[in-house]
């Protein structure tokens, strides 16, 4: 049966809960304060890259069954309030819950009797009961229900889960919330609140440990001559392990697993349980920025200062638009303080963009990057990067040499073109 739901915020993840919820058949409204994005997204103009997003908003709001509002007031007819606001990481690594605590404290004296308030938002253990406590009502039941939604895939994701997970003290709000999902065929996984926030920052601060783990077992390959591609299809036919998240690569970023492992690590830090896993874990994400410059210091033989790199992908994943974190602009930033001059390509990332990576300057053509360039480097896995003309590219680079933080080329091929090739975990192919 349709339910009356609101969901406060329209960012990445409100709008995506928004959009798909009227998809599955619900009245949605969906609120936000930023009245220039109210009014686009009520156009069914949506900024975000995200396939299938715009379908689904544009679909709702079709139908009649999606709303857009900058007015707090439109929660006082729903059955269910979805909060989706930020909960970006503070100084000391903490999230920052003060959007967060914002919208709660407006909220409170605006829903209904028997509203089920449920976070959505990345919070930290025990913000469902600390939520509880200051709403200070007990017609009002407060259900975690964590999102699992990777960038580029957040609407595949949404309408096709793993698990749904909903954590709450109340069955019956927590039954409520199940049935918003009725028309799915995912496992609904009922737990404590606690227990259900928990599960989302161990989730991702395992998939930052998996990748940490690979991206070091990269260097013991190029130490002794093994190859990690053939290591990780070996260990990924293992069910206890799996294929998924074990490419090397530059090192993780994204709006996710940065901020949720330094959160995780804090909140273990304040109850003195020693996280010593993660914190290597995140210290050797750091240490693998430092690694990919060393590689190309070794490919263009000599220090930076004054040399022309190329770098090829400035998103933090293919996939997406999104900077935030980004390893390539990482990267970048450590190029530039060793001084050299850097000309960046993204597909998704115009000439015009302004990045935070010190002095790159973005193109709109790949062969841009490659003029004069002593290096190539390749940071985001994009796959219209392996259909380049690289004999073309070549020929107008400065030193025909490749570092490929991805693995994303074919060693021979570039070797055929006359690039000497530097992968990872790899050993080093000359032109």
């Amino acid at each position: 049966m349709p339910k009356r739901v609101a969901v406060v915020g329209a960012g990445y993840v409100g709008l995506t809960t928004a959009g798909c919820l009227a998809y599955l058949g619900h009245d949605v409204v969906c609120v936000d304060v930023d009245e220039g994005k109210v009014a686009e997204l009520s156009q069914a103009r949506v900024a975000i890259k995200e396939p299938g997003l715009g379908e689904v908003v544009a679909d709702g709001l079709a139908a009649g069954r999606l709303r857009f509002t900058t007015c707090l007031s439109e929660v006082d007819t729903t059955e269910v309030v979805f909060l989706c606001v930020p909960t970006p990481m503070s100084a000391d690594g903490a999230a920052d819950l003060g959007p967060f605590d914002a919208a709660v404290a407006d909220l409170s004296v605006r829903l209904r009797p028997a509203t089920v308030l449920v976070t959505k938002s990345t919070v930290p253990v025990g913000t469902a009961a600390r939520t509880t406590a200051s709403i200070g009502r007990a017609d009002i039941a407060v259900v975690s229900n964590p999102e699992f939604l990777r960038e580029g895939h957040a609407v595949h994701d949404f309408l096709h889960p793993d698990r749904i997970l909903i954590g709450a003290d109340d069955r019956v709000a927590g039954a409520a919330v199940a049935r918003l999902y009725a028309k799915l065929t995912a496992p609904v996984v009922h737990s404590d609140p606690a227990s259900a926030e928990l599960a989302k920052y161990a989730s991702n601060a395992f998939l930052a440990v998996k990748l940490s783990y690979i991206n070091l077992l990269a260097q013991l390959c190029e130490q002794k001559g093994a190859d990690i591609g053939e290591v990780t299809k070996t260990m990924g036919l293992d069910p206890r392990i799996g294929p998924a998240f074990l490419a090397p690569g530059p090192g993780w970023g994204g709006s996710c697993l940065p901020k949720d492992t330094r959160a995780l690590l804090r909140s273990a830090r304040d109850v003195q349980v020693d996280f010593a896993v993660l914190r290597a874990a995140i210290d050797a994400n750091t240490r693998q920025h430092e690694l990919v410059v060393g590689k190309i210091r070794s490919a263009v033989d000599g220090p930076l200062r004054g040399v022309r790199i190329g770098l090829l992908g400035l998103t933090f994943k293919a996939g997406t638009d999104d900077l935030r974190d980004s390893p390539a602009l990482a990267i970048a930033r450590l190029l530039a303080a060793d001084g050299a001059l850097l000309t960046g390509y993204d597909p998704e990332v115009p000439a015009s963009a302004r990045v935070d990576a010190g002095p790159v300057h973005v193109v709109d053509d790949p062969q841009l990057v490659a003029k004069d360039a002593r290096a190539i480097v390749v940071l985001t896995e994009w796959p219209e990067f392996r259909k380049l003309d690289w004999a073309e590219l070549a020929e107008v680079a400065d030193r025909a040499a490749v570092v490929d933080t991805r693995n994303l080329l074919d060693p021979q091929t570039l070797r055929a073109r006359g690039f000497s090739y530097y992968g990872m975990g790899r050993l080093v192919v000359s032109g």
